[in-house]
């Protein structure tokens, strides 16, 4: 159900044709009695004519109180100082109301955010999350097991894949304290994983083989499901992803769980890439991390999901402590200064990966910057975040500790 809150009649009417099932509320008081008699409303389209300091405060409340529920502003001029403060207070879209097609995707985009935020809070709330993210000091110092980072966007083409290649690469590489680390990378975009293709990996083998032995596999099978990728003096083994998208379900959390913990035995680090969405299988790899690397652009629609991925965070209890925001192409000239960019997602930036044309062509050659050009400025970018968030804090694991093995 959706719920319209505008006062003009004619246009409520107009809105509630174009949405299909809507009720209408003419006025604030209304709008808050219909929300706490149907606690399962997903929907609040905020009409032209309501004032904007109404929609930011319910907006604002409603994103810790009911973050299932979703807030669509509709205003005629799209000023970006009143997108900001929209998407700052929890406003998941701005839209012309005069566009209707605009409106109706908004709409539906809404939707289905809000049922997979609903889906991700049942799936904590039955007992069915694998195991709760730890602080890596929590292993006795005799036990230590490698670190998990999760490199996470809730929107496509932020450069997500970009980042944990050449993150996994640069860790591999190590620092001049402790050398080279053992790394793995396992691409959990299971139906739409790139890892292979902008590491120039044959997918001879993929995290696909393990669902037939699911319930009876060990270290050295795991160790058989690797590809090797060796170059600019970095050696990363490389959990690829199905080839075939329709194999995605059938690899379950449990298996993912699994693999994850069994990797952390193995390898100082297991990075990972994911899928941007909050799927069973992306909550399995979160429940599991240690560290999340949260990545964004300066641009509205990324920055509003970024504040959404917080916002689910903060549902889940995910550690504020163990997140690390990254913008990525940070020096593009799109209009936002770093005020605004800072002012839409209300949490420091750690990380500020510059815009360059060599990214998509080492992703067509195959060849990651952190390997083929350690010194690019895309490439000292990555390895200052490693060394100030991991590699300057992490414990090399002990080999095959944690690695469990089934009868």
């Amino acid at each position: 159900m959706t719920i319209i809150y505008e006062s003009e009649h004619r246009l409520a009417r107009h809105l509630s044709t174009l949405l299909g099932e809507a009720v209408v509320v003419p006025t604030a008081e209304a709008l808050v009695e219909q929300i706490n008699a149907d606690r399962d409303e997903q929907l609040v389209v905020f009409g032209p004519n309501v004032p904007l300091h109404d929609a930011l405060v319910f907006a604002e409340q409603c994103r810790l109180r009911r973050p299932h529920l979703g807030v669509l502003l509709l205003r005629s001029d799209l000023d970006v100082n009143v997108l900001a403060d929209a998407l700052k207070a929890g406003v998941r879209e701005v839209v012309d109301p005069s566009d209707h097609a605009a409106v109706l995707a908004a709409a539906g985009r809404s939707h289905d955010l809000s049922r997979q935020l609903l889906g991700a809070a049942n799936s904590r709330a039955t007992g069915r999350a694998a195991v709760p993210s730890a602080p890596v000091s929590a292993a006795p110092d005799d036990l230590v097991e490698g670190q998990v980072i999760t490199v996470f966007a809730a929107k496509g083409g932020c450069g997500k894949s970009t980042i944990a290649t050449n993150l996994a690469i640069t860790l591999a590489q190590g620092d001049k304290a402790s050398g080279r680390r053992r790394v793995c990378l396992i691409d959990l975009d299971l139906a739409f994983g790139d890892v292979a293709i902008m590491m120039q990996l044959a997918p001879h083998r993929t995290i696909a083989d393990a669902i037939p032995v699911a319930d009876r596999l060990d270290e050295t099978g795991l160790r058989t499901l690797f590809t090797r990728y060796e170059s600019g003096g970095a050696a990363v083994d490389v959990l690829l992803a199905p080839v075939q998208p329709a194999i995605a379900e059938e690899v379950t959390r449990d298996l993912i769980t699994e693999i994850i913990h069994m990797a952390r035995g193995m390898y100082d680090f297991v990075v990972i890439d994911t899928a941007s969405a909050f799927t069973e299988q992306m909550l399995a790899a979160l429940d599991a991390t240690h560290h999340y690397v949260l990545v964004g652009t300066p641009e509205l629609p990324s920055l509003k999901n970024l504040r959404v991925t917080l916002d689910m965070f903060e549902l889940l209890d995910y550690r504020r402590e163990a997140r690390t925001i990254v913008l990525n192409r940070a020096d593009s000239k799109v209009g936002l200064s770093m005020t605004e960019v800072e002012k839409v997602i209300r949490v420091p930036i750690a990380g500020f990966i510059p815009s360059s044309r060599d990214v998509p062509i080492s992703a067509n050659r195959g060849q990651p910057l952190c390997a083929a050009q350690p010194q690019h400025p895309v490439s000292s970018a990555i390895r200052d975040l490693a060394v100030k968030r991991f590699l300057g804090t992490a414990t090399p694991a002990k080999r095959g500790i944690f690695a469990r093995k089934k009868g």
